[in-house]
C-alpha cells in the first residue's frame, strides 16, 4: 500500500527520502519468511513478461537483508537465454558489472553481497534488475544511499547506453511519490510479486 512520509511537511527532498526509506525498509524487515519465498517465486512468474532477445546482457543482484530474492527470476532468465551479471563494488565509489556464469564461485563483493571473481568479465548490461529501498508508480525510486547506480548509470550514459530499468521489490515498498533530486534515474517498468508494472504518468 502507499504511503506517504509521517510529518514530512518543511522537509528537505533529502529528509524526506531518509524517511520513506527507513519506514519502507521497516515494512520490508516485517515480512514473514513464508511470504517472501511466495513473493519470490511470483517475481519468476511475472518475469516471464520481460522481453529480451537471446544473448542479452541482463544484470540482476545477490540478495542482502531483507530484499526479495530474484535468484529464482535469475535462473528462469538464463533459461530463456539471458547472459547474466551482478553487480561488484569496485571502490567505495563504484560498481562494475561481473558475468555470473552457472556453476561459477561468488565472493563477497563489498556491503555484504556477493557477486562474481574478479576474472570473470565484465558486461554493459543491456537490462538492470535494480535493488532499492522505496519506489513510486512513476518511476521514482530510493536506494540505500550510496548512489551507487546512479554513478554507474552515468558512466553506461557516457558510452551512449541506457540500459531498460526494471526496479525488482515488494509491494510493500511502495510510496505516493519520491521526492526528486536532479541525479535521479526514474525507473522504466517495477517487478513486485503482483506483476510486472508499467510507469504511470506523472
Amino acid at each position: 500500500m502507499a504511503v506517504t512520509p509521517k510529518g514530512a511537511t518543511g522537509m528537505g527532498r533529502k529528509e524526506q527520502k531518509a524517511q520513506l526509506r527507513r519506514e519502507a525498509l521497516a515494512r520490508r524487515d516485517a515480512l514473514d519468511a513464508d511470504y517472501r519465498t511466495d513473493a519470490s517465486l511470483a517475481v519468476m512468474k511475472h518475469g516471464a513478461n520481460i522481453a529480451f532477445e537471446p544473448g542479452a546482457s541482463i544484470s540482476g543482484f545477490w540478495p542482502i537483508r531483507s530484499e526479495i530474492d530474484p535468484c529464482p527470476l535469475l535462473s528462469n532468465l538464463r533459461e530463456r537465454g539471458a547472459r547474466l551479471c551482478l553487480p561488484v563494488v569496485q571502490n567505495r565509489e563504484t560498481i562494475v558489472f561481473r558475468e555470473f556464469s552457472e556453476g561459477a564461485p561468488l565472493i563477497a563483493s563489498g556491503f555484504g553481497t556477493m557477486g562474481p571473481a574478479l576474472d570473470a568479465p565484465m558486461l554493459d548490461p543491456e537490462i538492470m534488475l535494480v535493488p532499492l529501498a522505496a519506489f513510486d508508480r512513476h518511476g521514482g525510486r530510493i536506494g540505500y544511499g550510496a548512489g551507487h547506480y546512479d554513478r554507474a548509470l552515468a558512466r553506461l550514459a557516457e558510452k551512449g547506453l541506457h540500459p531498460l530499468l526494471i526496479g525488482l521489490a515488494f509491494d510493500c515498498q511502495e510510496v505516493d511519490q519520491v521526492p526528486h533530486e536532479p541525479h535521479d534515474v526514474h525507473l522504466q517498468q517495477i517487478l513486485t510479486e503482483s506483476g510486472l508494472r508499467p510507469i504511470m504518468p506523472a
